[in-house]
Order: C-alpha cells, then sequence, then structure tokens
C-alpha cells in the first residue's frame, strides 16, 4: 500500500554569521520534512532569495548588514506569503515587538535546542504564530498603549460567528489551539476550523494580527487577563 510523501517544508536561512548558517541548515536538513533551498548572509540578499524560491519559512536574523531584519521582514510579509521566524541572540522586549509588528510570526534566541528548532519551524509553516500567551499580551498591551499603529486590517466584526467571535477574544489574550479548545469545551479540530475562519473572514494574516484586532475593537482591555 503506498503512503503520502510528507510534505516537504521550504526554508531559507538568513544570518550574518556562516557557522550559524550552516549549524540550523545541517539541523533541519537531517529531517525528512525540510528543505534548506537557500542561505542568506544580509537582508537585501534574504528578501532577493525569498523572493527567487519562495520558501514556506524564512529564518532570518534581526541584526544583519545592508538591511537589518526588521526592514527584511516588513518586505517579505508585504510581498509575499512566506511565514518569518526571527532569530537573535538578544532577549530584550524591543526587538520581539519591533519584529512582530512588522509582520513575523514567530521569534527565537539562537541558542535554542535542536528539538525545538525543528518543532517551530513546523509550526510557522503550519500557518501558527509561535507566541506565548506572555510575549503576545505584553505586545499588545505595549502597542496599544504607543498607538503607533494603525489597524491590520478594516474588520467588520459582525461576519463572525458567536463562537468565532469567543475564539477571537480567546486569541486575543494569547492562548493557544489547546487552551481555547479547553475554555470552549470543544476539539482543537474545531478550533482551528474557528481560528482559520476569523483569519479569513477579517482578512488578517495571522494570530498576531488577530490579537490587534480584539484589542482595538474594545474585546480586551489593554492590561487585562480577560
Amino acid at each position: 500500500m503506498w503512503s503520502e510523501a510528507p510534505r516537504i517544508i521550504r526554508v531559507v536561512i538568513a544570518d550574518d554569521q556562516e557557522l550559524v548558517r550552516s549549524g540550523f541548515a545541517m539541523i533541519l536538513e537531517a529531517q525528512p520534512d525540510f528543505s534548506v533551498v537557500a542561505e542568506a548572509g544580509d537582508g537585501l540578499a534574504a528578501v532577493a532569495a525569498v523572493r527567487e524560491h519562495q520558501p514556506d519559512v524564512l529564518l532570518l536574523d534581526i541584526r544583519m548588514p545592508r538591511m537589518d531584519g526588521i526592514e527584511a521582514v516588513r518586505i517579505v510579509c508585504a510581498d509575499t506569503a512566506t511565514r518569518v521566524v526571527m532569530l537573535t541572540t538578544f532577549d530584550q522586549d524591543d526587538y520581539v515587538y519591533d519584529a512582530l509588528l512588522a509582520g513575523a510570526s514567530g521569534f527565537l534566541l539562537k541558542d535554542i535546542r535542536r528539538d525545538d528548532l525543528v518543532q517551530a519551524v513546523r509550526v510557522v509553516a503550519a500557518g501558527e504564530a509561535l507566541l506565548s500567551p506572555v510575549v503576545t499580551r505584553r505586545l499588545i498591551d505595549d502597542m496599544v498603549r504607543r498607538q503607533s499603529r494603525p489597524a491590520p486590517a478594516s474588520a467588520d466584526l459582525e461576519v463572525l460567528t458567536a463562537r468565532e467571535l469567543e475564539a477571537l477574544v480567546l486569541l486575543g489574550r494569547g492562548l493557544s489551539n489547546a487552551e481555547i479548545a479547553a475554555e470552549l469545551v470543544v476539539s482543537e479540530h474545531t478550533v482551528k476550523t474557528h481560528v482559520s475562519n476569523v483569519l479569513s473572514k477579517l482578512h488578517l494574516r495571522d494570530r498576531v494580527q488577530a490579537a490587534i484586532i480584539a484589542y482595538e475593537r474594545g474585546l480586551i482591555v489593554p492590561g487585562s487577563s480577560s
């Protein structure tokens, strides 16, 4: 009996340190469902590689020559469907906020464990945001306080069903699919359907933008946990 071949996740790795690029490439290439299609040593080369290869995921260093990672992720997320995971040695709030508000789907430190790196890329390739509830709440609270970014889309919440609206609120609180399922007493499959409908109906790229909408429309009060 024929078995279905695994979906291959195409990845571009962009970092100005060759050892970092080669190390990450070696880890990912060891997995049967990954293909590293290009490497880049600066931001301009990263953008060019994404445009040429159209990968599923870009692993992108924040600090690089010629064009930094924040500007590169803005271009990639505006012009392509590639999802971006930011890499850095710095665990500072400003980098997290700037990267995610620029459109990144995740944020990882370079000393991440091998298995966690593999899982992180798979999560982002599957369309999820690689964010903990704490990071999500801090990100959105900070964004709302600064009022430095307009709404990511013109969203008419009336297009959502009551269940989808509940899912949007829980997304705004930074809950994972499993946690939303527990809150709503439904299966994770049902939650995935609700989340997909929310993003589609509101014309949003990912869960971060959904969380922003939840805050901007007053469904959640900045600084609160509910």
